[in-house]
């Protein structure tokens, strides 16, 4: 808002996948529109257009600007054009695709039906895919609206791939980063596991059978010759997809990575084949090539409500703008060579969801190593390059930016290509591996963690923790006193809390080792005392009969009912402020638990407080 008080006509905004561009914009029209302010300076409403360049990111952006009245809004699309035969020009917010407003309509593109000064702003989502494409003319659409303001929405640091987005837009006003939004608590921290086989590379083996093509005996073919498509073998498919389906629960959502649409296919067959969950639709295929159809499974892997589809497979459509909250698995099946689409297939899993502490990268094709690419996570370069065609340095807008640059080629990665294009021409190879080729097939995985904006292994996680942990309490005989009180317990977290270890943070280092069925106290003696976790069930029957003996047979019930809750629950449950809740479940109202239990008020406390004094002595 300050950007555009001062006449600044070309606005970019930097954020993390995840971290709410659409709900700013929003913020922005939503002050604009009750401000009526417009570029003529006038009483009127503000025109704003959104553009996307996919349909479900303009109905994305439709469904989060609903605050506003239905009558302020208008998507355009083929349909309402021809029903409405003609643009529509009455609403105040319209939202739409490059691709509909590229499209012919009397005589010219559906853009040049409206007046050149018909909109006061233009919001680009996604615009390092927009307007930076250089294989497109939808600058051109820019440039017809160039006296309205254009705001940019981007989630990816300034490279070389994007840098005409930085030259047009200018510098941006506001950065916000993707390890920004983990220690802030607005996005999802992710572990990742890297898969080393024996399949990665193939060399021709006699035992295996050549099913089509020319095989070369003495080549090595790696990852890029089978995402080229120059050889095909479905038993290393088959293989990759029952190790990650042995790894992840089931029922968690999941996105799938492959190489091209056909690939797509081939690995949604492999999951629904190799299933614990045997069902047609838990796995679909979602790529530009299934339409309505795509979109449709699409919406509904979407609703955190439905288990079905609970897996989808994909190659390039979905690395961007899908809000699927509740996705806990990123599966890479296909290599990974440019930083901004890692980037964005990185962020499908980090939107923040109930009980979702962390998510999970499964790598097969060694795309982790963009981890370590210094602008991984970096600030975009706030020099803009020498701007061409006497362009203001400050990106004011005034021109449309300079010649295009080439784009790195979309296979390899590089600028200029480097694929061998004799390679290319060859028929693909198709090796079938024999049956004992299969059974020697296997793999080591490696875990690490996202610490601090690096990835590092478990223990050296636990080594930084450890030395800061140990502060807050004098040893494990002291914790544990300290613990088995709910009063002591509180004071300990909110002493944790306010020294950066929240209790939303120790969960997630919980999740992240393996261990949500055990107490947050056992996460606190692994990280301090490196002693080995014990689960609540455990933790109950260990001490439940000297749990019952300590209590009379009347209160024997609701401590049954208490413990049975920690079990499912965890400690949350046992703290002082969950206790009326506890009773109105089992009793519904404080004097009738009194009444059954043959206690008073004060009594029901002490009883309560007690019995955590023997549970963790075990």
């Amino acid at each position: 808002m300050d950007a555009i008080s001062r006449k600044q006509d070309r606005v970019l905004l930097t954020l993390a996948t995840g971290t709410g561009k659409t709900y700013i914009a929003f913020q922005i029209c939503w002050k604009i529109f009750k401000a009526h302010w417009n570029v003529d300076g006038t009483e009127r409403l503000p025109r704003i257009l959104f553009l996307a360049d996919r349909n479900i990111l303009s109905n994305q952006a439709l469904n989060d600007f609903g605050q506003f009245d239905e009558n302020a809004l208008c998507r355009i699309t083929p349909e309402s054009i021809a029903k409405s035969k003609g643009v529509p020009k009455g609403p105040s917010i319209y939202f739409s695709i490059f691709q509909t407003m590229m499209t012919s309509l009397n005589g010219k593109f559906v853009y040049e039906n409206y007046p050149e000064d018909f909109f006061d702003l233009v919001i680009i989502d996604e615009c390092h895919r927009g307007a930076a494409n250089d294989e497109s003319r939808w600058r051109d659409i820019l440039e017809y609206f160039q006296r309205a303001y254009h705001l940019g929405l981007t989630a990816t640091p300034k490279k070389n791939e994007n840098a005409n987005t930085y030259e047009y837009f200018g510098k941006p006003v506001y950065v916000y980063s993707l390890k920004q939004g983990i220690e802030d608590g607005f996005l999802t921290p992710y572990r990742v596991r890297i898969s080393s086989s024996n399949i990665d590379n193939y060399i021709y083996d006699p035992e295996d059978d050549v099913e089509s093509g020319e095989i070369d005996p003495n080549k090595i073919y790696t990852e890029t010759d089978f995402y080229h498509g120059n050889i095909k073998i479905r038993e290393r498919d088959e293989f990759r997809v029952e190790e990650f389906l042995k790894q992840i629960d089931p029922d968690e959502k999941t996105i799938v990575f492959g190489a091209t649409q056909a690939h797509a296919a081939i690995l949604r067959d492999l999951i629904n084949q190799h299933s614990r969950k045997p069902n047609v639709n838990y796995c679909k295929r979602v790529t530009s090539d299934d339409g309505d159809k795509g979109e449709a499974d699409l919406k509904t892997f979407q609703d955190n409500e439905k288990l079905l589809p609970t897996i989808l497979t994909t190659s390039q459509k979905l690395s961007t703008g899908v809000d699927a909250k509740n996705v806990r698995n990123i599966v890479l099946m296909r290599p990974v060579n440019n930083i901004i689409e890692f980037k964005q297939i990185i962020g499908r899993g980090t939107r923040l969801f109930d009980g979702k502490y962390f998510f999970t990268i499964y790598d097969f094709v060694g795309a982790s190593r963009n981890f370590s690419d210094p602008e991984w996570d970096g600030e975009p370069i706030v020099d803009t390059p020498e701007p061409p065609d006497g362009r203001d340095p400050d990106g004011d807008g005034s021109s449309s930016g300079g010649p295009r640059k080439p784009k790195p080629c979309k296979i390899c990665g590089n600028l200029p290509c480097t694929c061998d294009a004799k390679t290319k021409e060859k028929k693909c190879v198709e090796i079938k591996l024999s049956d004992g080729h299969v059974l020697r097939l296997r793999a080591q995985w490696q875990e690490k963690f996202m610490f601090d904006g690096e990835l590092i292994t478990l223990e050296q996680f636990i080594k930084i923790l450890f030395g800061k942990i140990p502060e807050f309490f004098k040893d494990s005989k002291d914790l544990r006193a300290r613990w088995s009180d709910p009063t002591t317990r509180e004071a300990l977290l909110q002493n944790l809390n306010d020294n950066g270890f929240s209790k939303e943070r120790l969960r997630q280092v919980q999740a992240l080792t393996q261990n949500e069925k055990c107490d947050l106290l056992d996460v606190l003696e692994l990280i301090a005392y490196n002693k080995s976790p014990m689960e609540r069930a455990e933790r109950v029957r260990l001490m439940h009969e000297e749990i019952l003996n300590e209590i009379s047979e009347k209160q024997v019930p609701f401590m049954e009912f208490v413990l049975q809750q920690y079990v499912e629950n965890g400690v949350d449950e046992l703290s002082l402020n969950q206790l009326p809740e506890l009773v109105k479940l089992k009793y519904g109202t404080i004097k009738d638990a009194c009444d059954k239990m043959g206690v008073t008020g004060k009594d029901l406390k002490k009883l309560f407080t007690d019995f955590q004094k023997t549970l963790y002595v075990a």
